[in-house]
């Protein structure tokens, strides 16, 4: 999902000769090296991690923030200052996020939304982009 919409993703989890995968942080240099022609990389972080350890550069085409709770906001921090260091690729909150949050979570760099289709049936794509209308700067 992202402030358009719902939209492919061509990133998976579950295969790593894929052509887009995202691999949990530890797994980063074991992809990189096995990384196939024009595969495309993605690394998930949790809402733990210090940013500025954080790889922005070589190659990293998509970094997914963990959100464990609707509670735990430490995962907008992280985005924030992966942008505050430059990082260019796409931006992901991964796990739990409410449409209310939806607004601040682009405000703080984030590209898009990971939601599941159980999800979509508890808080329709309407819900999400109504939202977006409800914060001002």
């Amino acid at each position: 999902l992202d402030r358009t919409g719902l939209k492919p993703d061509d990133f998976t989890r579950d295969d790593p000769a894929a052509p887009a995968i995202i691999v949990p942080l530890a797994l980063l240099d074991e992809a990189l090296s096995a990384r196939t022609s024009g595969q495309r990389i993605g690394i998930d972080v949790p809402n733990t991690a210090v940013p500025y350890d954080l790889p922005t550069q070589g190659g990293i085409d998509l970094i997914a923030v963990a959100f464990p709770k609707f509670g735990d906001g430490r995962g907008f921090s992280i985005g924030h200052a992966l942008r505050e260091q430059g990082y260019k690729g796409t931006l992901r909150v991964s796990g739990a996020l409410l449409p209310d949050q939806f607004a601040f979570a682009l405000q703080c760099g984030f590209d898009e939304v990971e939601i599941d289709a159980d999800r979509l049936v508890r808080q329709p794509i309407e819900q999400w982009l109504a939202a977006l209308g409800d914060v001002t700067r």
